[in-house]
């Protein structure tokens, strides 16, 4: 198989809708008694893909009239697995795009993923060498074609992950950087920036990877800080002394060069020094001869050892020496320099990490490898005198993070990108507005990066990838003469335009991954086809999810390409999420034994617990995210709140054969409604306010949380426990339709809220609350079929603001009652007083607007509290004796202890608890007020510790006012 030409196999199955399934039947609306997430969550997607659910209405191909929202996945390569940073990322998204489909806006997510060119290349290669094999032993199509099943495989696993994960995208729009579509858009580019001068082939340092004998990308390349040397050699002036008659260390003849990279003498040109160091700057000029160029065996040609010492700004002064060998074939800053003084370019290292068969090199050292040269360099600089000193030293070593080798700067014949004139076109554009980045600060690393821009190396010597649309004369064996065809970037050339010949030979290399990825959000719209309505109604796309450690390799190189081909930016908003690191901080690794399986995640807390665990930990800054197991489990238990909750309305809701409008509750007179009716309905429509607001700001965190918090406190704590005593109270029946109604529709707007951050389970129950009780909504999502009944197409809640703003105080006045509630069980809990004995409540409120709000809230008091006596009052002569006291806004509250507790008993419990916690206190404060410790121990140990001492002195804090209370 070629990437030059269509493979119909290949494609066919690339192209095939492998990720649909078959229609589904309607899920059924009955509950089980407590939440299953296993029996749901498989029979919902299938149902939602046998909908087409996730697919946007046809439409006018240029019509933009109406709201649209429009995003691509970040493609996962095809090597493996999801890994809990894909989980996060694909949630966020997912969450938006339920958030804006519900919105009734024009919304389609692509999904896909990535050929990974190197990585995927390296893992079969690896499967061969267990077999003894290599990819030369295949020839290039069998190989290509063995990758190519594997990485369908892969893919396969990882589209089903994200099923698992409940994500929404368009699966009839899926692609992959490799298929057809995305190689005609790669073609079309490169041909393109050829065309404009933007893309050219030449020399360059770049990042060799002697294992793969490729070049590599940066984020390919992973440093390492190391303990190595620095070796002082000794150059000496041309017409000084031979090297056996130095008598000493001492400069003299000698120039001391620092190195840590001996083994590389054989490639200098020269020696930098900076032209203000007042003790090296008499060197200038000067004639030295290289280090071991007169060795047993090395070129006979009297020049080629001898070097100049020039003049440069770029040598640091005070390192080293202060001297600085130039070998511009394999150092980069080597090269610049090199470039500037047009230095010639020796390479004395071969394509795997080797000495190379160069006359600057010994015979003795051509194809010994680099690591073993060094030692044989080392000592043979020693027994010719001009090693005058080997230091430890640490310093920055580049691996590949591929195959665990060591990068080697090395010059090479590529192809480049001149990227100036593209990031200048992108900076232009962030400085118009056209792009934003969140969180903003993201915006000064993204401008840094621009303004720094190296042209970029779009070759690799690899066999899986995007061929290199170029072809040579079959003669230009140096291929110094490359043909592009411009014109017609999908053939061949007809000939050599400057030979005339037909014998041509495609350029061998393949492009580099980011190449096609930096089109991603171009080609997966079906640029550049002449008939692509996808990329008139969705392109620019509006929102990019990602994490920080790729700005500068991709959202860089897609918005410069994007703005480079199209004239817009790719993207109007860039969301920068943290990374995933595990509970302690640290980063998760394989070696570390600390990943977490996302899969395994969800088999354990169900999709709904996992997806709320993980946003609800999402901070709007950015910063990288400690994932703690007990947030998930938080998840696993929120999602069983709800569930038992809604089953409980539900079991006390009539069943409706006609459909209510949604507005029906917001109608009702004030007088139709109770207090606590009205408290949570206005603490509904907060809600609904908060969330929106959050989403539309990208607050992931503040959304999960703030609905959870609703959800669990508001409503089934509060609302549904009062509800139960209002449906069943003789002396009002009329409050029982009421009640039912506000359970009904603010259940439903529970659930259309948590719908785009736990799609299950909110599915399941909205459809199990709309066959028993059916809702009409007033604004219904404007692709939505009728026919179709899925949470996912209606409307996303909306606030009533006139209703909120005229029964606020009404609300405000529940709150008060039920904080005093809250307090009164504190209160109970503190002094391990039993639920069934009854109170003596007295409550001390000065405000008038308090004191009724206590007054009036009498019923609610007396439902949540055992109460024996309550007295609201405004001002108390003197505190009730032994009285447990607490406190809401303005108001005391004491509850007398007399005859409900033995005082003196618990006074001594009390007591020896505060002596105790006082104590840990005290060891805690001494311990960490010693230096010997703070000194030793890691931050993370230290802010535990610290916190720990926080939460000892509010309990300290906390013991002191109970045990006063009993004086």
């Amino acid at each position: 198989m070629t990437l030059h030409t269509s493979d119909p196999s290949h494609l066919a199955a690339l192209n095939s809708d492998a990720s649909r399934t078959d229609a589904a039947q309607v899920p059924t609306t009955q509950l089980l008694a407590s939440f299953e997430p296993k029996t749901i969550e498989a029979e919902l997607y299938a149902y939602w893909e046998s909908q087409n659910l996730f697919s946007p209405a046809p439409a006018a191909p240029a019509d933009k009239s109406t709201g649209r929202f429009s995003l691509v996945i970040p493609p996962p390569n095809v090597t493996g697995v999801l890994h809990m940073g894909h989980a996060l990322d694909n949630t966020l998204q997912d969450i938006l795009v339920r958030w804006h489909r519900m919105r009734g806006d024009d919304t389609v997510w692509i999904p896909g993923t990535d050929h990974a060119g190197i990585a995927t290349q390296t893992v079969v290669e690896r499967q061969l060498q267990a077999e003894g094999k290599t990819r030369d032993d295949l020839g290039r199509e069998a190989f290509l074609a063995r990758v190519y099943d594997w990485s369908m495989q892969c893919k396969g696993s990882i589209l089903g992950q994200l099923k698992r994960l409940g994500v929404s995208p368009d699966w009839q729009r899926e692609a992959f950087t490799l298929d057809e579509a995305r190689m005609l858009a790669v073609r079309q580019a490169f041909a393109e920036l050829y065309k404009r001068g933007l893309i050219y082939r030449g020399e360059y340092i770049v990042n060799w990877c002697p294992q793969s004998v490729s070049a590599i990308s940066d984020i390919e390349v992973e440093y390492r800080e190391e303990q190595g040397m620095l070796y002082h050699l000794k150059y000496r002036l041309a017409d000084g002394p031979a090297p056996e008659a130095a008598a000493s260390d001492s400069v003299g003849p000698y120039l001391l060069v620092a190195t840590t990279r001996p083994e590389t003498i054989f490639g200098d040109v020269a020696v930098a020094v900076h032209p203000d160091d007042a003790t090296l700057k008499h060197w200038i000029g000067k004639t030295v001869r290289v280090p071991l160029s007169h060795a047993p065996n090395a070129s006979a040609d009297e020049s080629v050892g001898l070097i100049k010492v020039i003049a440069d700004d770029a040598v640091e002064l005070g390192f080293g020496t202060g001297a600085l060998k130039i070998t511009p074939a394999h150092d980069k800053n080597d090269f610049e320099i090199g470039q500037r003084h047009n230095l010639p370019r020796p390479v004395i290292l071969d394509l795997y990490g080797r000495l190379a068969n160069h006359p600057r090199v010994p015979q003795a050292l051509q194809g010994v490898d680099r690591f073993e040269a060094r030692k044989q360099v080392v000592a043979m600089l020693d027994d010719a005198g001009l090693l005058a000193e080997q230091t430890p030293h640490k310093h920055r070593v580049g691996y590949s993070q591929r195959h665990g080798s060591v990068i080697e700067p090395l010059l090479s014949k590529q192809w480049f990108v001149k990227t100036t004139p593209l990031a200048q076109a992108a900076l232009e554009s962030l400085k118009k507005g056209e792009l934003r980045f969140i969180p903003e600060r993201w915006t000064n690393d993204y401008t840094r990066w621009l303004e720094n821009i190296q042209d970029w190396c779009i070759s690799r010597q690899l066999w899986w990838g995007h061929q290199i649309p170029a072809w040579y004369a079959a003669d230009d064996i140096y291929r110094e003469f490359p043909i592009v065809n411009v014109d017609n970037p999908q053939e061949k050339p007809a000939c050599c335009p400057r030979t005339g010949s037909t014998d041509l030979v495609p350029d061998p290399d393949v492009l580099d991954t980011w190449f096609s990825s930096g089109l991603w959000p171009m080609s997966t719209l079906n640029w550049p086809q002449k008939d692509a309505p996808d990329f008139h109604r969705f392109y620019p796309t509006s929102v990019l999810v990602t994490g920080f450690d790729i700005i500068f390799f991709w959202v860089a190189r897609m918005t410069m390409m994007g703005l480079a081909l199209t004239g817009q930016s790719p993207f109007e908003t860039v969301y920068i999420h943290g990374l995933i690191r595990d509970e302690k901080g640290q980063k998760m690794s394989k070696s570390k034994g600390n990943t977490v399986d996302p899969v395994l995640a969800i088999d354990q807390y169900g999709c709904d617990g996992f997806r709320f665990g993980l946003t609800s930990l999402v901070t709007y800054g950015g910063q990288d995210i400690k994932l703690s197991p007990a947030k998930l489990e938080e998840g696993k238990l929120f999602a069983n709140k709800l569930w038992n909750a809604a089953r409980f309305v539900m079991m006390n809701l009539p069943q409706q054969a006609e459909p209510l409008n949604d507005t029906t509750l917001w109608a009702l007179p004030a007088e139709a409604l109770t207090p606590l009716d009205r408290w949570i309905m206005a603490r509904y429509q907060e809600t609904v306010v908060q969330a929106t607001q959050d989403l539309a700001a990208y607050r992931f965190g503040e959304y999960a949380v703030g609905v959870q918090r609703f959800a669990w406190d508001a409503f089934c704590d509060w609302y549904v426990e009062m509800a139960k005593g209002q449906m069943r109270d003789p002396d009002t029946p009329e409050r029982g339709a009421t009640t039912q109604l506000v359970l009904r529709t603010v259940l439903d707007g529970l659930l259309r809220l948590l719908h785009p951050v736990m799609p299950f389970i909110t599915e399941k129950l909205w459809q199990t609350l709309q066959a028993q009780w059916p809702v009409a909504y007033a604004e219904r999502a404007t692709h939505t079929a009728s026919s179709i009944e899925s949470i996912s197409l209606v409307p996303f809640p909306g606030a009533t603001t006139e209703w909120l703003a005229q029964h606020q105080a009404v609300a405000h006045q529940t709150q008060i009652v039920l904080e005093a509630v809250r307090e009164i069980r504190h209160l109970r809990q503190n002094y391990k007083i039993p639920h069934a004995t009854a109170l003596e409540v007295i409550i001390v409120a000065p405000e008038a607007e308090t004191l009724a709000a206590l007054r009036d809230g009498e019923r609610i008091l007396r439902h949540f509290i055992r109460l024996e006596r309550l007295m609201v009052t405004p001002a108390l002569n003197e505190k009730p004796a032994q009285s447990a006291a607490g406190v809401v806004g303005s108001a005391q509250i004491f509850v007398p202890l007399a005859g409900l507790i033995d005082v003196a008993l618990e006074r001594a419990r009390l007591e020896k608890v505060l002596t105790k916690a006082q104590a840990e206190h005290a060891q805690l404060e001494k311990l960490l007020g010693n230096a010997g410790f703070t000194q030793k121990a890691t931050d993370a140990v230290i802010a535990e510790k610290q916190s720990q001492l926080s939460e000892l002195a509010t309990q300290v804090s906390n013991l002191q006012t109970q045990v006063q209370a009993l004086a």
